[in-house]
């Protein structure tokens, strides 16, 4: 049973980062496929900033429309985790992008920002740290099925 007054440690989050990559990647195909009919020859010139430019911003939206409308991505819905400010309420579009910003740093510097958790006391990244945001668990909503929510 995970400890739910803590944020979840490094497997979790790898996790749950994987679940994420896997839906991201699909809507990055998708972003692609959108572009296509607009370029010479159906290809996109190598090394184009332009592109890349566009590829991440369309997973910022990704990103920053889940953690600000319900504060769970796929893979933190899959783990009973959510985003969460300090009063446990969902993100701001200006805290999303800081954690965005900072969780590309917190993997450049080798990953470094995200193996923070095991030497921070509270398990915070650099990017819940910066944003002022954390994962916490989501509690179970009782069940419809019975009066006291156990079946």
């Amino acid at each position: 049973m995970p400890n739910l007054t803590k944020p979840p440690g490094l497997l979790r989050r790898l996790a749950i980062i994987t679940y994420d990559a896997l839906l991201l990647i699909a809507i990055l195909f998708l972003a692609t496929l959108v572009l296509l009919p607009f370029q010479d020859s159906h290809l996109f010139q190598p090394n184009s900033w332009l592109y890349s430019l566009y590829l991440l911003s369309v997973s910022f939206l990704f990103y920053g429309w889940f953690w600000t409308k319900s504060g769970q991505t796929l893979g933190l819905l899959a783990w009973k985790l959510k985003i969460a400010n300090n009063k446990g309420q969902n993100i701001s579009w200006r805290q999303a992008l800081i954690r965005f910003t900072m969780a590309i740093l917190s993997w450049g510097v080798l990953g470094l920002g995200v193996l923070w958790i095991l030497v921070n006391k509270d398990r915070l990244s650099w990017h819940d740290i910066a944003s002022n945001s954390r994962l916490i668990w989501v509690e179970k909503e009782p069940s419809a099925h019975s009066p006291d929510g156990e079946d």
